[in-house]
């Protein structure tokens, strides 16, 4: 199966290009709605980008299931559909609602192909940086410039825990296990989190992150930037050690640079995440 990648990188910048960055920092205050908190939000510039990329994905490949964020919170059912689809598309239209909201210039818009129950290609497309990071099944992980220069994309080397930086995700625990997680990850050399899953899986893969932590695992956060982390060399597993699949929405997700590397990390957190 060829699937038309640069097509779909077209896409999603030109949703970006027409939906998403007009209305960066011109939003008003009846575009900006809560949807389960107060930082877990829609905008107008996420509703329209969705509509944008599925009529284009309709184009390019017609026959394929298109499961958006946007959609699944109209109509949940969709996200059962992934596992039993030929082909299906996963996009979230803006990552990091919240940075676009405020005004923050950090945000991505993502797109994931699954064939069969497999991740075959993921996306990640920087509006403000005007580039994307897109990986292919088997074929590696390339940062991709508008001008058609790919560089190949790579992930961190190897580090002791007390030199690692890494994210961590931690909103979604109870307090109680949040307030250990964060002592644990303590030993770490910077622990951040930067509120967009597309700009940290883009500094995992090019080498800048030595790890990531994640409670929640809806398949628009995460399978297009795990593929790329895998594709440049590191290792991507859920907590319980187990391989990810695009129908996992639990269970927590740690990656590394290398098996031996997740091991180290398994055992500094420890149970401090008893509830994954």
């Amino acid at each position: 199966m060829t699937l038309p990648i640069d097509q779909l990188a077209t896409l999603l910048r030109d949703a970006a290009k027409t939906e998403i960055l007009p209305r960066f920092r011109r939003l008003g205050s009846d575009d900006i709605r809560e949807k389960t908190s107060a930082v877990d939000l829609v905008t107008e510039a996420d509703e329209a980008a969705e509509r944008f990329i599925k009529r284009g994905c309709a184009e390019l490949m017609p026959n394929a299931l298109f499961v958006g964020e946007e959609g699944v919170a109209a109509d949940p059912a969709l996200l059962g559909r992934i596992k039993d689809a030929d082909l299906a598309i996963i996009v979230d239209p803006i990552d990091g609602t919240a940075n676009f909201a405020a005004g923050a210039p950090m945000f991505g818009v993502m797109a994931a192909v699954v064939s069969k129950g497999e991740t075959v290609a993921g996306l990640i497309y920087d509006p403000l940086g005007d580039d994307w990071m897109i990986a292919e099944k088997g074929a590696g992980a390339h940062l991709v410039r508008t001008d058609g220069e790919r560089v190949r994309l790579h992930a961190a080397a190897p580090a002791p825990i007390e030199e690692m930086i890494g994210v961590a995700s931690s909103s979604m625990l109870p307090k109680a296990e949040r307030r250990a997680l964060l002592t644990r990850l303590a030993e770490t050399r910077i622990l951040a989190n930067y509120r967009t899953a597309a700009h940290e899986y883009r500094l995992a893969a090019s080498g800048a992150l030595h790890f990531q932590f994640y409670v929640k695992l809806m398949p628009w956060d995460h399978l297009a930037g795990s593929l790329l982390m895998e594709e440049a060399g590191g290792y991507v597993r859920k907590w319980d050690g187990g391989l990810y699949r695009p129908s996992d929405i639990e269970g927590g997700l740690l990656t590394a640079p290398d098996a031996e590397s997740w091991q180290a990390l398994r055992r500094l957190i420890g149970d401090a995440v008893s509830s994954l």
